[in-house]
């Protein structure tokens, strides 16, 4: 983990990773699929997945089964479905614009950092791969081996070891998920269509949503600033 800087004047970002800085919805839905397949269940669409995606995962198959699943039906589906993902998780990018956003916010002085459940030791690869590591203040994962936390207990730790104010802080994220953990942290949020959720589930969270990374800068930056930025 990176050491965090002092704290400074104006906005702090923190980004989800999967489905926000990393486009691989594609990759997510392939894997779903695949994970599927194995198990008997048909196929489903990007826009279904995207309407009916929810935390925590086990609910989601229950909303699209009509039942919950069985505990070895789930521990079957877990299990493909991040040996599916994984196996190709390399093969997706940064979000359009993404990188020209991180170093502009860089750039200008100010901090940003990445809180997100996927596997601690797969950030680094990931972001070194993409260009971007030395973009953040602190990158948080799920420690491996660990049990997985909720977003909200790993948010409020993320900001604990930042030591930032959290009404400076806006967490930018594809799902519900990510507004409840800002919430219980204290901070704001927005979120972003590009991910797990359909703009009208997204909508339920009662914070701004927007259809690009670019305007989510801009939206944060007017949701702690005040005034609405020029870029």
């Amino acid at each position: 983990m990176a050491t965090p800087t002092p704290p400074q004047a104006g906005t702090h970002l923190v980004w989800d990773w999967n489905g926000t800085l990393l486009h691989d919805i594609d990759v997510v839905v392939a894997a779903t699929n695949a994970s599927f397949a194995e198990v008997g269940i048909p196929p489903i669409t990007l826009e279904r997945y995207r309407e009916l995606y929810c935390l925590p995962i086990p609910r989601f198959y229950e909303r699209l089964l009509g039942r919950r699943p069985s505990d070895e039906e789930w521990q079957l589906l877990d299990r493909a479905f991040h040996r599916h993902y994984f196996a190709a998780a390399d093969s997706a990018g940064l979000a359009e614009g993404a990188a020209g956003l991180l170093a502009d916010w860089q750039e200008g002085g100010r901090t940003q950092s990445v809180c997100s459940l996927a596997p601690h030791e797969r950030l680094g690869p990931w972001l070194a791969r993409l260009g971007i590591a030395g973009r953040f203040t602190r990158v948080d994962g799920n420690a491996s081996g660990a049990t997985v936390p909720g977003k909200a207990e790993q948010m409020a730790r993320h900001l604990a070891a930042l030591a930032l104010p959290p009404q400076r802080v806006v967490v930018v994220g594809d799902a519900t998920d990510d507004a409840r953990a800002a919430a219980f942290a204290g901070a704001r949020a927005v979120l972003y269509t590009g991910g797990s959720h359909s703009r009208r589930s997204l909508a339920r969270a009662g914070v701004p949503v927007v259809d690009s990374l670019a305007e989510a800068v801009q939206v944060a930056r007017e949701l702690v600033e005040g005034a609405r930025p020029t870029l």
